[in-house]
Formats: structure tokens, C-alpha cells, sequence
């Protein structure tokens, strides 16, 4: 008969330890669920390796599909970058130095469009168009 203890309890999978995570720091339920989905995809971007063996090449290769072949919005490949730099810090504990290099996406700039009134065209519109 085999004996069960602490020492033969199955390490507890990547994804489950995310959610532990999350939930020890009292985030989101949405939040939660966002990370864990960002990091799978991540993971299944990378033919299935494990996030410790991989670094900033691979997660600078995975936002940048997204922003190009995926097309996303700059806040959906910033909440991606916010999936990865949590499992990075708190999950596996990295204390790598390229974490604080990864630039966050920035939203294009939008200009707003200026309308100007034309009143010498305003005033000859009033008369030919009312006349």
C-alpha cells in the first residue's frame, strides 16, 4: 500500500496556480478569466511550451501578432501584456530584467475634425439656395 502526503501531492498545473494567484490578490472574477485566457493563448502561440522556458523574445513575437495579424486594439494587446507580466512576477516568480522593457501598445491619436462656418459661402448659399 502506498502512502499519500505532501510529498507525493501532484505540483498543481500552470493555469490553476494563475487562478490561485489572482484570487489570493482579490481581483476580478473577469480578470481572472481574462488572464487565464490571454496565457493559454500565449501558451498554444508557442506550440505548447511552458512560459518558463520562454522570454521577452517570445512575448514581444506574440503581442506583435496580435497588433498585425490579429488586428486588435491597443487595450487588447495591453490586457494581454498585463496577462503575461502577471504570470510572469507572481506566478513563476521571474525577476527578469526585460519585464520592465516590454512597451505598451499605444492607442492611435484621433484628431477631432474642426467644422469652421464659411459665411461668404454660408450668405450666398441663403440666396441662391433660398431665394
Amino acid at each position: 500500500m502506498r502512502e499519500t502526503g505532501a510529498a507525493s501531492a501532484p505540483k498543481p498545473r500552470l493555469l490553476d496556480r494563475v487562478r490561485d494567484a489572482v484570487r489570493a490578490r482579490h481581483y476580478s472574477r473577469r480578470t481572472e478569466e481574462a488572464y487565464v485566457a490571454w496565457i493559454r493563448r500565449y501558451i498554444f502561440f508557442h506550440g505548447k511550451r511552458h512560459p518558463a522556458e520562454m522570454g521577452a523574445p517570445e512575448v514581444t513575437r506574440f503581442l506583435s501578432a496580435l497588433a498585425v495579424e490579429g488586428r486588435v486594439a491597443a487595450s487588447t494587446q495591453n490586457q494581454a501584456l498585463s496577462a503575461l507580466l502577471f504570470l510572469y512576477r507572481d506566478v513563476l516568480d521571474a525577476t527578469l530584467p526585460w519585464l520592465d522593457d516590454v512597451v505598451r501598445a499605444k492607442r492611435p491619436q484621433h484628431l477631432p475634425v474642426v467644422l469652421t462656418l464659411d459665411v461668404e459661402a454660408d450668405v450666398q448659399c441663403a440666396t441662391v439656395c433660398h431665394g
